[in-house]
């Protein structure tokens, strides 16, 4: 395995210069991360492999142009933290977001702790449509503002949940304990994710990405930009080439070389009308 580039990693999320080890970069860094490095599952949607050592990510994420889902995310994120000499420990959650109530789910997400000077801190550049902007206190009971919303954390028993504020209610986000997650673990349900005929990241084409005034959400051929004070304004791409100028314009993602691409695009049925 090759050492970890953090220049590389620092320019392409638009931070060149920043270093440190306390809250204002972890903070920076995060913004800039899920804001530069867009949320997608072309890999999977296409049935190619998404591999995880950290050899790989830098080829796809920081020199491919591309972005990726949790894990590809978190673990890069969590690399890039390290080297600056943050102390970080791995974690996994159970999804609640859009799942139906009572129905349990496997621990698929991943998400960081972070331990500054004697505080925990959540961390997490990889959630899609809710990823977050900036650390959260894991100890703080209120509301904390990020950049792109309002969320809070409960504990019980040992297992915390993770809330959003959405326009008409707190919903529950995903939960999680303190237990370390290693490589092999995140490998395993990784696979589950890719292979699993019913999971939605190969039945779906998804992306996401945060911008300065709201998050942009693509769902097969539904466009949505979300604003800060709750509104949503949808586009229906019914065009292939329309569809792959939003990948690479809203979102960022460098297409070349996905093969068989323009098929699986042409394959998705026309949107609904609203």
């Amino acid at each position: 395995m090759h050492a970890f580039d953090l220049d590389a990693y620092l320019a392409r999320i638009g931070q060149p210069g920043r270093r440190g080890t306390d809250l204002a970069t972890l903070a920076a860094l995060q913004l800039a991360h899920a804001s530069s490095i867009p949320f997608e599952n072309l890999d999977p949607w296409l049935g190619r492999e998404v591999a995880l050592d950290l050899d790989a990510l830098q080829r796809k994420l920081v020199a491919g142009g591309r972005g990726g889902f949790c894990y590809e995310h978190n673990l890069l994120l969590g690399a890039a933290l390290r080297a600056l000499g943050h102390r970080v420990t791995d974690l996994a959650a159970r999804v609640h977001w859009n799942v139906a109530p009572g129905l349990v789910r496997p621990r698929t997400h991943m998400l960081l702790r972070l331990d500054l000077d004697g505080v925990a801190w959540l961390a997490d550049a990889g959630f899609g449509g809710r990823t977050l902007t900036a650390p959260l206190r894991l100890a703080e009971r209120g509301t904390q503002e990020t950049p792109h919303g309002r969320f809070r954390l409960s504990e019980r028993d040992g297992t915390h949940l993770l809330e959003v504020e959405t326009a008409d209610a707190w919903r529950a986000v995903y939960s999680f304990d303190l237990q370390p997650q290693l490589l092999p673990d995140y490998e395993l349900t990784s696979w589950y994710l890719c292979r699993h005929p019913a999971s939605m990241f190969r039945l779906a084409l998804v992306a996401a990405r945060p911008v300065a005034d709201g998050r942009w959400t693509l769902r097969d051929r539904v466009l949505t930009f979300h604003t800060h004070d709750g509104r949503s304004e949808t586009t229906l791409l019914a065009d292939d080439a329309a569809l792959r100028e939003a990948l690479a314009g809203r979102f960022g993602i460098n297409l070349a070389g996905l093969a068989g691409l323009d098929e699986r695009l042409a394959s998705l049925p026309a949107p609904a009308a609203a």
